[in-house]
């Protein structure tokens, strides 16, 4: 049953991935309202198009969603986005920086523009996208800049809930046409491929998302997916269900920060960095049933079902 109670959202970094489900999510089980900022026109155009590529979605769902174009780092921006929002969802992020998009930038800098933004603002509840390992003293860049962005939210007036995921699996994003690739081909190298994963299901992610805005839930909290596997096992169980029996050979991650280190040195937009590795990289082992308690979450979607929906349903 659709909640009689209309509620206003937040949503920056809407455009991703994540962002699109969640907006999908609550145009279809809510009457909600929704604030969606991106960066750009054409992200703008992005968002703006989700109603007639939805067929569960309607010309009138639209008139629920306001889409804003907004530097994340623009204090008043943020501010004049929030106006009437009650809750806020945070997903700017980047796995892999430049010299034009840092990670201070995007982890530190948006969340110390979001909390003073928000300050004068009816904004009840942060919730924010973190990753599993994140803190102020990884050794990891990208990881110590997630783990500072968090210690931010924690100083400002606004309750914030940071949720701290590994690999998120969904319908049409990156990492899923990455493992369909892996699982499809007959052969393929692996760096330390007895590296622990732990993949959750992004419709489960919105839903964690969700619940911890509903309940203003403090705090940071790993959430994992219901298995643990290494990543040989992990690109298996996905072959398996193309009949696929490919060979992976695992290779030694120092080759792979050699290469990563290489090209970071000679190309100015490498496709891999060394801290991008480090995450990738990463064992995942969280219980995440404490945290699905507190969600109020009975259970998470089966690796299975997950790699069924993402590499072989349409």
């Amino acid at each position: 049953m659709i909640s009689k109670v209309v509620v206003k959202w937040l949503i920056t970094g809407a455009n991703g991935n994540l962002g699109k489900r969640i907006i999908v999510h609550l145009l279809q089980s809510t009457r909600d309202e929704i604030v969606a900022v991106v960066r750009s026109e054409s992200a703008s155009q992005t968002i703006q198009q989700l109603t007639s590529s939805n067929a569960n979605l309607s010309a009138g769902d639209n008139q629920r969603l306001t889409v804003v174009v907004a530097d994340y780092t623009n204090v008043e921006q943020l501010q004049a986005a929030a106006q009437g929002c009650d809750r806020a969802v945070h997903l700017v992020g980047i796995l892999k920086a430049t010299a034009y998009a840092t990670y201070e930038a995007a982890h530190e800098d948006s969340c110390a523009a979001l909390i003073k933004g928000l300050a004068d603002t009816s904004v009840e509840h942060i919730t924010y996208l973190s990753i599993v390992g994140s803190k102020p003293d990884a050794a990891n860049t990208c990881l110590a800049s997630k783990g500072n962005a968090e210690a931010i939210l924690a100083t400002g007036n606004t309750p914030a809930c940071t949720l701290r995921v590994p690999m998120v699996l969904g319908e049409g994003d990156y990492a899923s046409g990455a493992l369909r690739r892996r699982a499809a081909g007959k052969n393929g190298f692996v760096f330390r491929g007895d590296s622990l994963e732990q993949p959750i299901y992004a419709g489960d992610v919105v839903n964690a998302i969700c619940a911890a805005a509903s309940t203003k839930l403090n705090g940071g909290y790993d959430l994992g997916g219901p298995e643990c596997l290494t990543r040989k096992q992990l690109y298996q169980r996905a072959a398996d269900l193309f009949s696929n029996k490919p060979v992976f050979v695992s290779l030694p991650i120092s080759l792979g920060y050699l290469v990563a280190g290489l090209l970071e040195k000679f190309l100015a937009n490498p496709p891999i960095t060394s801290a991008m590795l480090g995450v990738l990289d990463h064992d995942d082992r969280v219980d995440p049933q404490p945290t699905m308690t507190l969600l109020g979450m009975d259970e998470l979607t089966s690796l299975d079902a997950m790699l069924q929906a993402v590499l072989v349903s349409d």
